[in-house]
């Protein structure tokens, strides 16, 4: 059994993973565009070439860490070597230069590129754990779940602290114009992130330090081949292409609505609210209510699936997460109460859905261990982290050219009609469309609760043979 200490420690590193993370999702865009000073279509254009190129990197860095060999293990070590320049390359990629546009695009491209490398060397390691810390599928449940909770946790200090830090290190004490905003000031953000980011780094060295690899493979010297063998696997194995699919799918619902809530609020709601003491704008109470709303559906997926099913509550959560989201479209600024609600009930499906995709991914290097022979644990956890960074790319892409397409100009207080018209859509109807998309997916996987049991079994029965 695993400590209670140990699914902790495992928690953290998602958490300093998604301090960063959401802050690149919720507001990388939003900087880029109003602090930076780059058009939107600039700014999604260069997100689906860094991040394209970057899900490329991933397998890379899976099939690296496979064939480490260190006295902490194969995996943890990159939680340790990684977690200072994690929190350094953030700090540069939040840091505005006194360059001209064309000056700043080009730092754009080269930082957030850097960014995004450092986060796979760190986060596919870091992924791959589950699939090492133990060999029961329904501890694997828990573990994804002590994962995305303290992921969303992470989400929520991130939502909590941002703004307030970014409006007290703004420069001569320069605030937000209205209280819909956050400041526009570049070294607000730059100490803001500094901030974030050295609590980043002192998560993922509690992460190192409390965390254990356990699952060895059946026979070690068949895990020593070469590259081209383990990609030809991976491309014969039919449950992780249906798994990638339906779950780019499904985090590219969460990147749309995730690259335009500010937008919504700034340009559409447009609330003049400043919460006393704590100084949250309504777009902060309504990202702080959805993480929190996210953390009870964490919770929640373990025992759900555990009794139900991965893929029945799977496609149960993003149909009811769909068909809310459509209803945003007919909701107005009369409609906070309303609008926060879908946003509890929407977050807490999205909760149930992202450990269930890392779970499933545990369950399918073990069906390929079964039919292999090898377990290719960090390239397959690789394809996820992969996955997740397509769904973001073409989430953040699509956002930022549906912006531009729809007339929005970073330059103008208020937005034409088109600009509002496309910002709604984007937080209704395209996302809904993204869960159709991970459902019809969903349904072609094959890998059922019964089949995992048999999988686990018999991969158990060789590891007691082997010792013999």
């Amino acid at each position: 059994m695993i400590s209670f200490k140990e699914k902790v420690g495992y928690g953290l590193g998602d958490m300093s993973s998604s301090m960063f993370w959401k802050i690149f999702g919720m507001y990388l865009l939003f900087f880029y565009t109003k602090v930076f000073g780059i058009s939107p279509a600039a700014a999604g254009t260069m997100f689906l070439v860094t991040r394209i190129w970057d899900s490329v990197n991933d397998p890379v860095m899976g099939i690296i860490a496979d064939r480490t060999q260190t006295r902490w293990g194969k995996y943890r070590p990159y939680l340790m070597w990684f977690a200072i320049p994690f929190a350094a390359v953030g700090i540069l990629t939040f840091t505005t230069p006194n360059f001209s546009e064309s000056g700043r695009i080009i730092y754009a491209y080269m930082t957030y590129t850097l960014m995004m490398m450092v986060y796979t060397a760190v986060n596919v390691p870091y992924a791959s754990l589950l699939g090492v810390m133990s060999g029961d599928p329904k501890e694997r449940n828990v573990l994804a779940s002590y994962r995305m909770f303290f992921a969303f946790a992470g989400s929520f200090i991130t939502f909590m602290l941002l703004q307030p830090l970014v409006d007290f290190f703004a420069a001569d004490g320069q605030e937000a114009m209205n209280d819909n905003s956050i400041s526009s000031d570049p070294t607000g953000w730059t100490m803001a992130v500094a901030v974030i980011g050295a609590i980043c780094a002192l998560l993922f060295f509690l992460c190192f330090k409390w965390t254990k690899e356990r699952v060895k493979p059946i026979d070690e010297k068949k895990n020593d081949v070469s590259v081209k063998d383990d990609l030809k696997d991976l491309c014969k194995n039919a449950p992780w292409w249906i798994l990638m699919v339906s779950g780019v799918a499904a985090l590219l619902f969460n990147a749309i609505r995730d690259g335009v809530a500010l937008f919504y609020f700034a340009d559409y709601i447009q609330i003049n609210y400043k919460m006393p003491y704590m100084g949250w704008t309504m777009a902060t109470i309504y990202l702080l209510v959805g993480q929190a709303a996210n953390m009870v559906g964490v919770a929640l997926a373990a025992p759900i699936s555990n009794r139900f099913g991965k893929k029945r509550t799977y496609m149960i959560a993003l149909a009811i997460a769909g068909v809310l989201s459509i209803l945003f479209f007919t909701l107005t600024p009369e409609h906070i109460t309303w609008i926060l609600i879908l946003q509890i009930i929407i977050s807490i499906c999205a909760g149930y859905v992202l450990p269930l995709l890392w779970s499933m991914y545990a369950d399918i290097v073990d069906y390929q261990e079964l039919k292999t022979g090898r377990r290719a644990t960090g390239l397959i956890f690789s394809s996820s982290s992969m996955s997740q960074k397509m769904g973001w790319a073409f989430g953040a892409a699509i956002t930022g050219w549906l912006l531009a397409a729809f007339g929005y100009n970073q330059e103008v207080s208020m937005q034409p009609d088109s600009a509002i018209l496309g910002v709604r859509l984007m937080l209704s109807w395209l996302p809904a469309a993204s869960c159709l998309l991970a459902i019809i997916g969903m349904m072609f996987y094959p890998l059922s609760e019964k089949k995992v049991k048999e999988v686990t079994a018999e991969l158990e029965r060789r590891r007691e043979a082997a010792k013999k």
